[in-house]
C-alpha cells in the first residue's frame, strides 16, 4: 500500500515538474497572443479614426447640402414675389 502512495507522489510530482517545465513554452504564447492583441488594437483604432474621418465628411456634405437647397428656395421665393401684381 505504500509503495502505491510512494508511486502516485511520485507520478504526481512528475507531472508537477513537467507542468513547470512548459512556462518558456507559454511565455511565448503569451507575447504572441499580446501582440496579436496589440495589432488588433491598432487596427481597431485606425478604424476608428477613418470613421469618425468619413462621419465628419458625411456631416459637411449634408451641411453643404441644406445650404444649397435654402439658396435655391431663396431663389425660387424670389422669382415668385417678382411676378406678382
Amino acid at each position: 500500500m505504500k509503495s502505491k502512495v510512494l508511486l502516485v507522489a511520485t507520478a504526481a510530482s512528475a507531472l508537477f515538474l513537467a507542468g513547470c517545465a512548459n512556462n518558456d513554452e507559454l511565455a511565448a504564447q503569451v507575447s504572441a497572443l499580446s501582440n496579436k492583441v496589440d495589432s488588433f488594437q491598432a487596427e481597431t483604432q485606425a478604424d476608428q479614426q477613418r470613421q469618425d474621418r468619413d462621419i465628419n465628411a458625411a456631416k459637411a456634405a449634408a451641411d453643404d447640402a441644406a445650404a444649397e437647397a435654402m439658396r435655391a428656395n431663396q431663389r425660387i421665393d424670389n422669382i415668385a414675389t417678382s411676378y406678382k401684381k
